[in-house]
This record gives C-alpha cells, structure tokens and sequence, in this order.
C-alpha cells in the first residue's frame, strides 16, 4: 500500500451520539476501561480497521512485525481517550477523530518498539517482544515506518493545527526517553528532573490523544486546554504506577518481567524515595546496583526490603492518586455526560490498574 487508508465518513455507519443519561456510578479498576470501550465501540471497530489497513505494506515484514506487537493485546487506551474526548465535545462530524486516534496509537507503538530495543526487553505484555522475535534492526525500522504512517493520517487530517500537536508531541516523547537515557544511573538525579522525563516520555502523548479531541470538535481553546492538562496528569500518574509497579506487581499479571528498571538502573520515584530517606549503609547499595551496575541475585529482593520500609511505593501511588484527582478536575468545565463519566473513571484507572 502506497498511500494512507484513511477511512471516509461512510465507513462509519452507526457512530454513537452523546447521551443524557449517565451511569448509576463510576466503574472502578478494568470495569472503567470496559465501560469506556462500549462507548465508543463503534468508533473503536473502525479505528482498528484503520490501524490494521495502514499496517499493510508490500515488504511482508512490516505487517508481519507491526501485527505482533498489536496482537500482543494492548489496551487501545490512548485512542480511546481521544474517541471519547471527540464524543465529549460533542463531536459528530465524520471520522476525524477515528483516524487521528489510529495516528496516535501508530505513534505509540512506535515508541514501545524503540523502547524495548533500548531496554534490552524480552517481554511485551505477557508474549516475547518484537525485539526478541524479529531482532532490533527490523523492530527499530518498523518503528519508524509506524511513524511516518502516524504523520500520514496527521497530514491527511488536512488540519495544522492538529499536526502541530501531535508533531510537538512526538518529539517531547523522544526528548523524554533521551533525558531518561542521560539520568539513568545518576542518583542526583533531582525529582523534577524525574518528573521531566515522565512528563515527556509518556504524558505528553496522553496530552495530545486528549486535546485533539477537541480540536476536531471545534472547541474552545479553554476546553483544549482543560483536556490536554487532563491527559498531561493521567499520563503522569500512569507512569508513577508503571514504575511502582516494577518493585510491585505478580509478573504474571503485569505481563512483563518485574524488576527491569531496577536491573537497568533506571531512575524512578521509589528509587529515589528509598535513596534519599536511607542510611549511609543503605544509599552504598542503592549506589552499587543502580550507580555502578554491580548487582546480586538477592539484590532486588533487598530493593525491594528496603523500599517497603520506606514507604516508598505507597509514596509514589499516592501521588498518582493526586494528579488522577487533578485530572478529574479539569473535567469540570463540561456537562455532564457518559463520556465525562467515563473519563472520570478512567483517571481512577490509572492508579488502581495491577498492570
């Protein structure tokens, strides 16, 4: 396929309007996500007919890679927020916001192919990564035909507006994974600075999924503003979990190895809450395994110790559950509605997910 399969308004034979009614209660944990998916089911049906026929490609190794790494069983929650950002505004015009939440999927699987070639990953979600399967030359180049697809559907969009900030957000995520790159194994590395490597690696997509579900509604710049600082702080609270969830989580259910980051000495909150609150004796074993790389068998399980004694993964999901509550507030510019309701919950999600 030569050109991008951006799908006409015809495809989209039964989209969801808005409703009046909302649910009885926010859905808590994974109900959320389901909640959220037969909202936009419809849209979500033609968004993946998107992504899979903008897959296609003559060299059989693009589809073949690009379907591993989808079938891998992502949970789709980047477009998601963008189709449900687009209802909530009350979008109703065609298949824009379809398309562009194709665009940011592509954009993101994109980044985890990339990721996991840095990281040295052998697990994606449950199943062998793409690396580890195809090797880091055809992840890392299937990659990049995953972006230029992304930039395709941006270009095709026809909006500049749009391809202004999923193009901004496209290079702060790149910006984000260098910056995590320079502080790895760099225990001065200050909270903010950590901080700034999350908000660019990971929320500044979430941003962008967010904001331009409003600008194809041809909302005000103040309901764009709200949604982007929405995304911006469920992003951030997203990856806060992410990396409690490294020292955390039943490896069975997180779907991939626990204890990467510590292995690779990357810099994360609970890191450095139980570095900077040890004794001298502990921050000599923070800095010999993270610092110097030097570590043991039975030195995770110490991390681990000595996390727990800190607090510190109670600690960095508390602060989660700050910014999803922040998150949550700048919904309060829109009437109520399903689709708010949902993102609602959504927020809630990000912290109370084991995965």
């Amino acid at each position: 396929m030569g050109a991008v399969a951006s799908l006409p308004p015809s495809a989209l034979t039964t989209a969801p309007v808005p409703g009046s009614a909302l649910p009885a209660a926010m859905p808590d944990g994974e109900d959320a996500l389901t909640t959220l998916v037969g909202l936009v089911r419809e849209d979500l049906e033609v968004c993946n007919r998107t992504i899979v026929a903008n897959m296609d490609s003559p060299v059989a190794l693009i589809p073949q890679l690009a379907a591993h790494i989808v079938a891998a069983g992502g949970k789709r929650l980047r477009p998601l927020l963008t189709l449900a950002a687009a209802r909530m505004c009350g979008y109703a015009g065609g298949v824009r916001h379809v398309n562009l939440a194709a665009c940011v999927e592509f954009i993101h699987t994109a980044t985890l192919l990339h990721d996991d070639v840095v990281d040295e990953s052998a697990l994606r979600r449950g199943l062998a990564s793409a690396n580890a399967v195809f090797g880091n030359k055809a992840s890392v180049l299937v990659g990049d035909f995953l972006f230029a697809r992304a930039f395709e559907l941006m270009v095709a969009d026809g909006s500049l507006k749009v391809l202004g900030i999923l193009s901004r957000a496209s290079a702060t995520i790149s910006e984000g994974e260098v910056l995590q790159l320079v502080t790895q194994n760099d225990l001065s590395t200050s909270e903010e600075r950590y901080l700034d490597v999350i908000r660019g690696k990971t929320a500044a997509l979430f941003a962008a999924a967010c904001q331009i579900g409003a600008v194809v509604a041809d909302r005000p710049l103040s309901e764009e503003m709200a949604l982007a600082e929405y995304g911006m702080n469920i992003g951030i609270a997203f990856q806060l979990v992410d990396d409690a969830l490294d020292y955390a989580a039943d490896q069975a259910q997180l779907g991939k190895t626990v204890g990467d980051d510590f292995r690779e000495g990357k810099i994360t909150l609970p890191v450095l809450v139980a570095y900077t609150q040890g004794t001298a004796e502990e921050r000599s074993f923070w800095q010999r395994t993270i610092e110097e790389c030097q570590q043991t068998e039975a030195d995770l399980s110490h991390a681990m110790d000595l996390m727990a004694h800190h607090n510190a993964i109670r600690i960095t999901l508390d602060r989660a559950a700050h910014l999803a509550a922040e998150a949550q507030a700048k919904l309060s510019l829109f009437p109520d509605s399903p689709f708010k309701t949902s993102l609602m919950a959504v927020a809630d999600y990000t912290v109370s997910r084991v995965r």
